[in-house]
């Protein structure tokens, strides 16, 4: 069942939490739709495509190194997210003003701890190399 619709506009949600600027819970909500269309892209329309809080710390990880590379921890710091606890304040702050809906499962807990922001945002990133095709041969000059 989709959300009933936000009971307050995202600055009243940022405003309320105060912790995080609107732009991390911009990312958050880009990074949820992310996951699930890498989560979810080989199943029905109508089926379920609920991501968990391990799922979703891993899509925003892959959404943070493709947009920022080597800055990513850098960006996200400067929204005071430092760990994947945070991930999980701004999702349950968006859950609590309807403009996310959870499961009876989902707790904040799932965030806790997924993964260390250093490893997994400098130590672990990796440079995907271009593959270059090969450049079309001269025509030999004829004297």
């Amino acid at each position: 069942m989709p959300p009933k619709g936000p009971t307050k506009s995202l600055q009243e949600v940022v405003d309320a939490i105060g912790v995080y600027p609107e732009d991390a819970y911009v990312f958050v909500q880009s990074g949820l739709n992310y996951t699930v269309e890498r989560v979810h892209k080989n199943t029905e329309p109508d089926a379920s495509h609920h991501v968990g809080g391990r799922e979703l710390c891993e899509g925003l990880r892959e959404l943070a190194l493709k947009q920022w590379g080597m800055l990513a921890r850098t960006v996200l710091q400067r929204w005071n997210i430092t760990s994947t606890m945070d991930f999980g304040r701004i999702v349950f702050a968006m859950v609590q003003h309807d403009m996310l809906q959870k499961t009876d499962e989902d707790t904040i807990e799932d965030f806790r701890q997924v993964y260390d922001f250093r490893t997994a945002f400098e130590s672990d990133y990796r440079i995907e190399p271009k593959i270059v095709s090969e450049r079309p041969k001269r025509a030999e000059r004829q004297s």
